[in-house]
């Protein structure tokens, strides 16, 4: 490969989830500033969280994230379903992020609806699951704090 990808660059095998961990910070050729963070849920290759949780868990931490952090760009499911990739305007701090997902996390316990469930807001409708992303929920706040 070419160029290097951050996060193949990382062992995961001395990682300790769940964690939020900044990945590092991209400055454009306007000097606009993006941070990215990677926030772990689950044990890699150890543990996993099935598509229906982490895909209810994506459309819920799209909303609530927003409530406690001003300039998420993206927040994104990670392929191994470990956890998230998040990106947003500016120099961010882990503590920022952390915060807020806390925050958002106490709010997903308590969710009584998943927004934009349905065939013309999500590309898998059916595939949710509140229950279990309640749960994962529980998981991680349980461990992060």
């Amino acid at each position: 490969m070419k160029n290097k990808v951050e996060s193949f660059e990382l062992d995961h095998r001395t990682v300790v989830a769940p964690y939020v961990r900044k990945c590092g910070i991209q400055i454009g050729k306007n000097g606009d500033i993006i941070s990215k963070f990677d926030l772990r849920f689950m044990q890699p290759n150890k543990e996993e969280m099935p598509t229906a949780a982490i895909h209810t868990l994506e459309h819920l931490l799209a909303g609530f994230m927003r409530d406690y952090m001003d300039g998420i760009i993206d927040i994104s499911p990670m392929g191994c379903r470990t956890g998230f990739y998040m990106i947003a305007w500016d120099n961010r701090e882990i503590d920022e992020v952390k915060n807020a997902l806390i925050k958002s996390l106490e709010k997903v316990v308590s969710a009584e609806d998943v927004p934009a469930t349905n065939e013309i807001q999500c590309g898998n409708y059916r595939d949710h699951s509140l229950f279990s992303a309640k749960e994962y929920a529980k998981y991680v706040l349980e461990r992060l704090i």
